[in-house]
């Protein structure tokens, strides 16, 4: 579990929230259901409308990577793969297949196998290389999902805006409507604001960090 990633999102929300509190303001006035709806339905349409139903499905696995990641850590693979490089040597390479089962990398699984049923050493590269494009690939399609709901949440915030102000003015002989109309207008704009910067960029970034730890450690393994 990233502590970072869970902590951080949640004290924007605790700052936010005494933001309200200090400004002696009632939380009430920021809750608004249809504002909910055009901001984050209709932001979560729009992307819907852009990609295929099968990432928007996957966006719950997508999640769970930046805040659940498995830690990436280069040095104890570099100590792991020395170790196999000893082994083989004094012992050839089809002793390294009893230390499959013991590997919990499906990628290094993989190259291991590869060696061992004698696969040229320039054919492993290349599959293994190949292996890694689809993987830095994959990870992109995820990271710039979440980028481009970070785009869509505010500009459907100022779509409500619009839309706001323009059932305001037709009551606009109706002076004691103005002031509330104008907050519930504004509302939507605020919550594509809170949902791009709080939420969609820190997750697109730490999506991008997560790749980039993973594509190092598979560029060791090969």
């Amino acid at each position: 579990m990233d502590i970072a990633t869970i902590g951080g999102i949640g004290a924007a929300f605790v700052f936010l929230a005494l933001g309200v509190v200090f400004a002696q303001g009632s939380f009430l006035l920021f809750f608004d259901p249809p504002s909910i709806m055009i901001t984050v339905l209709g932001s979560l349409s729009g992307l819907t409308a852009s990609y295929p139903l099968s990432y928007i499905l996957g966006m719950g696995r997508i999640v769970r990577f930046a805040f659940f990641a498995p830690e990436q850590n280069s040095k104890e693979m570099i100590i792991t793969l020395v170790s196999f490089s000893e082994k083989a040597r004094r012992e050839g390479l089809l002793a390294l297949e009893d230390d499959l089962d013991e590997l919990d990398d499906d990628f290094l699984k993989k190259g291991i196998q590869l060696v061992v049923d004698g696969t040229d050493p320039e054919l492993v590269r290349r599959i293994m290389e190949t292996e890694l494009e689809y993987i830095m690939e994959r990870h992109e399609k995820g990271k710039k999902l979440f980028e481009d709901w970070s785009l869509l949440a505010p500009a459907f915030g100022m779509i409500g805006t619009l839309m706001g102000l323009i059932l305001m003015m037709v009551n606009l002989e109706d002076k004691s409507a103005i002031g509330p109309g104008m907050s519930t207008a504004l509302i939507t704009t605020l919550y594509g604001a809170i949902m791009a910067n709080a939420v969609l960029i820190p997750l697109a970034n730490k999506l991008e960090i997560r790749s980039n730890e993973e594509i190092l450690l598979k560029l060791i393994m090969i």
